[in-house]
């Protein structure tokens, strides 16, 4: 049997899965890989219950026009990470996946799938936005347009180092690699949320990637870094396809970065 075509970019090397176990087999999208209960990509796991879905399964209004904990754009979806501490809200066109989903970016010469980085409890825009059989295996494989979450900044010791570090990240995985000299990379900004959470926010952007598969473009991410109530270093991120015709626009990506805010009890998705 001859060698093994190299894995495409883009989305379909990107595994989304929900994990029920403490150690879990993972496989989606032609991936396989390893997860811990709880571990966002930094390394660490974490051995108590998160929250569930049915936060407000009594249909109880828990939007913020009526004082509660729920969406601060009308008609948006609360989604929250409870393990980071964190909550923002996604239009409702975009899928949430539960508290206990991870997508993540690896290497593609890493037999062990070990994650680049990850976000937990992901909102995603347009699940089968391309779909393609590129390996030719009879199984087609849908890529998504972009998605939105939040993770844990293990050993970071800045809000800019972090924010510029998880871009990089998600561009070089999940669209570049092996090469990252098509990475654009933004200046450090100071951000501030409209709940007045305050960190640094970086733009990271690639152009000129070769295709090499037919859902391949070049990406783009917004990663937003600050400091739990905890204060720990934690960060949101929005990842997605960069210079294609249904690219989502800045003021939708700033639109759900303003939203992020530390999470409450009683913050969940409806």
């Amino acid at each position: 049997m001859g060698a093994p075509e190299p894995p495409r970019r883009s989305w379909n090397r990107t595994t989304v899965t929900a994990v029920t176990a403490a150690a879990a087999v993972v496989v989606a999208c032609g991936v396989t890989g390893f997860l811990l209960l709880g571990d966002d990509g930094d390394g660490k796991a974490d051995a108590k219950p998160t929250a569930t879905d049915s936060a407000s399964a009594d249909g109880t209004d828990r939007s913020a026009a009526k004082g509660g904990s729920g969406p601060l754009v009308p008609g948006w979806n609360t989604v929250a990470n409870p393990k980071r501490g964190i909550t923002f809200d996604a239009p409702a066109s975009w899928a949430r996946q539960s508290v206990d989903w991870v997508s993540y970016v690896a290497e593609d010469s890493d037999p062990e799938e070990k994650p680049l980085v990850a976000m937990m409890a992901p909102a995603v825009f347009k699940e089968k936005w391309c779909t393609s059989d590129d390996d030719r295996n009879g199984t087609q494989e849908d890529t998504p347009l972009a998605s939105v979450g939040t993770t844990g900044e293990k050993g970071a010791k800045s809000t800019a180092e972090a924010a510029e570090d998880t871009a990089q990240k998600w561009v070089y995985g999940a669209y570049t690699q092996p090469d990252r000299s098509r990475l654009t990379i933004g200046e450090p900004e100071t951000y501030r949320t409209k709940t007045g959470i305050e960190g640094s926010l970086v733009t990271v952007t690639s152009s000129g990637t070769p295709k090499k598969g037919t859902c391949d473009t070049d990406g783009k991410a917004v990663t937003f870094a600050f400091k739990n109530a905890e204060g720990a270093y934690v960060s949101w991120t929005y990842v997605g396809a960069h210079g294609v015709s249904d690219e989502v626009p800045d003021a939708t990506i700033r639109q759900i970065l303003s939203t992020v805010r530390l999470y409450e009890e009683g913050d969940g998705q409806d």
